[in-house]
């Protein structure tokens, strides 16, 4: 089957998604999510669940589209001047390819830069994309960012890492 992914436009999708947000065009990266999908940041070091324990982050698509629309808005002040982001990632391993069923997850190991005036953090993270093939196009249904300190204290993660 011609038409099918190849394990090379999987790693391309994660590499353009952080070229995306490093780039500020928070509109094309949320057209990349399902509508039913979630972003989530654990709190605890492989926390299993994040409905029933806390977490740091765990947003549907409505409050992704809110922070979009807060990171974009004229009116935002707490980011002006804006926040800005750089994503170092490594190569990311492809742990589930099934381009039958049109199901792929992804596991990225980076590092994670956000700066705004005089204040910079430097966050080291997996990230696993679980990601659908929806009429041609890869898709994100879930994205999971485990923070290596996520028990530690910081401040506002203002953008996505």
């Amino acid at each position: 089957m011609a038409d099918l992914i190849t394990r090379d436009e999987v790693v391309d999708f994660i590499y353009e998604e952080a070229r995306m947000l490093d780039e500020g065009r928070f509109d094309d990266w949320l057209a990349l999510w399902l509508q039913d999908g979630h972003y989530w940041m654990p709190l605890d070091y492989k926390q299993q669940d994040p409905v029933n324990e806390t977490s740091l982050l765990w947003e549907d698509y409505f409050m992704l589209r809110l922070r979009v629309d807060r990171l974009n808005g004229e009116r935002t002040f707490s980011q002006k001047p804006k926040s800005r982001c750089h994503h170092v990632i490594q190569r990311p391993f492809v742990d589930v390819f099934e381009p039958e069923e049109g199901r792929f997850e992804t596991n990225t190991s980076m590092h994670y830069v956000e700066t705004r005036l005089d204040e910079q953090q430097l966050l080291a993270l997996t990230a696993t994309h679980d990601l659908r093939l929806v009429d041609g196009s890869l898709r994100i249904a879930n994205k999971k960012v485990e923070l290596l300190n996520s028990d530690a204290a910081f401040g506002n993660i203002q953008l996505l890492p």
